[in-house]
């Protein structure tokens, strides 16, 4: 019996969560569904025997997207939804082309959080019935009582004090660790300079890994988390700062919301987890030790209170109950507060997609399909030396060009990747939470 559902994912920690929750609860009601990351290798079988009746995205933006995402793939498919990970954006990125789709992409379905997304995608020429407002499937495990472990219980798994104030402090620091040619290549293919971003990036991790020094020297009684993004590769200057105050943590692994629950306080750059964190019932401080460009900087986050020196951060650690710093309307603009939750909602609307003829043709005309040989072979190639545990930077010696290409789909590969056994696991903390 073929595939009712795929559905990609790009980030392990950002998407899998949720992409299991839905892939349970339509199992639940039937279906056969499976989930599979962006640069897992090509299958035939999705594109033959066991080809998917509905392609559930992690972005879809333009033509090649679809041709990347769905075309190579599964080959053909006009039931194409988007969970559109992406919607906290800046006011220049909210009315450039790039995050309102272009081409046939506006023809896919594309879910939105909260009212105001689905109104600017809709002002950009989308149509109502291809934005639908489904809430945010991640904000419902924080309704989930139980769900998330207690400051206890996340203290004992990752060796800290629980007796110590527990400060988190939410990173967005991805560009900082990115190339100047890397920087290059994504302002290329985003049709935007982001060379200027990445220079606030690093200015404002080296100020803010500043204050965390002095502050930790300082108060030894707090044990400071800090929760890397998933885009934030590893960085020598963490390392040191780790090395050097040994009640500084950098701790990637589990759900941010893990830490966001248990945590006596909140710190947070520009993350999008300001939403999770005012869905928890808590709030947080938006630290800025230099301005954000407006261009780059989330549209939630305009007229929000921010500090910006070291005397109002130690000052504000100080604070039980901060109030939040960001209005209530503006959050739940963005971030639908229906009672059903998200999942169900979003359920729904994929079974309906399932069920009814097409709502759009994304792959008709305009849409030119072109499958990508390299990219099939490539994948194969990094996942064989995955499973080999062979660096490509070892297996490609001769070519510099070469293992350098390799290497930075071998990291990828390593950071999405997800065993059965943690699989089972996550399964069976969510199973019971199923309506």
């Amino acid at each position: 019996m073929a595939l009712d559902f795929l559905i990609l994912y790009e980030h392990t920690v950002r998407e899998y969560e949720s992409d299991l929750l839905l892939k349970l609860e339509l199992e639940r009601r039937g279906y056969k569904v499976a989930i599979r990351q962006l640069l897992d290798p090509k299958l035939p079988s999705l594109r033959l025997w066991n080809k998917p009746k509905v392609l559930v995205a992690s972005c879809m933006y333009d033509n090649e997207a679809i041709n990347s995402h769905v075309y190579n793939n599964i080959g053909r498919c006009d039931r194409i939804v988007n969970l559109h990970w992406e919607q906290m954006l800046s006011d220049t990125q909210e009315e450039g082309d790039w995050f309102n789709m272009s081409g046939n992409a506006k023809k896919c379905v594309q879910t939105c959080w909260g009212q105001r997304t689905a109104r600017r995608l809709q002002a950009h020429g989308m149509e109502a019935k291809n934005t639908p407002v489904t809430g945010a499937v991640m904000m419902d495990f924080l309704k989930f009582p139980g769900y998330y472990a207690g400051k206890e219980e996340l203290c004992a798994r990752h060796g800290l004090d629980p007796k110590k104030e527990l400060h988190l402090y939410i990173s967005s620091f991805g560009y900082a660790s990115m190339s100047d040619a890397e920087v290059a290549e994504l302002s290329k293919m985003a049709g935007t300079d982001f060379s200027g971003f990445a220079r606030t990036n690093r200015v404002s991790m080296e100020k803010t890994l500043d204050w965390f020094d002095r502050y930790l020297a300082d108060h030894p009684q707090v044990e400071l988390v800090y929760r890397r993004h998933p885009s934030e590769w590893k960085s020598p200057a963490l390392d040191a700062l780790a090395a050097k105050r040994p009640n500084f943590h950098v701790i990637f692994e589990g759900s941010v919301k893990d830490w966001i629950t248990a945590a006596d306080s909140i710190s947070i750059w520009m993350s999008t987890a300001i939403a999770e964190v005012y869905m928890a019932g808590k709030s947080c401080h938006i630290l800025r030790p230099v301005p954000i460009e407006h261009e780059y900087d989330p549209v939630i986050y305009k007229d929000a209170r921010y500090i910006t020196t070291y005397q109002e951060f130690e000052a504000a650690m100080a604070q039980g109950q901060p109030p939040f710093p960001i209005d209530r309307e503006v959050i739940e603009g963005y971030f639908d507060p229906s009672p059903t939750p998200a999942y169900l909602r979003m359920a729904d609307l994929l079974e309906q997609v399932y069920r009814e003829e097409p709502r759009d043709h994304p792959m008709g005309p305009g849409f030119t399909p072109h499958f990508n040989w390299l990219k099939y072979l490539a994948l194969w190639g990094v996942h064989g030396l995955y499973r080999l545990h062979l660096p490509p930077e070892k297996v490609f010696f001769f070519h510099k060009g070469l293992a350098d290409f390799a290497q930075r789909i071998y990291g990828y590969v390593d950071k999405a990747h997800v065993t059965p056994d943690q699989v089972r696991a996550m399964e069976e903390k969510i199973r019971p939470y199923l309506s």
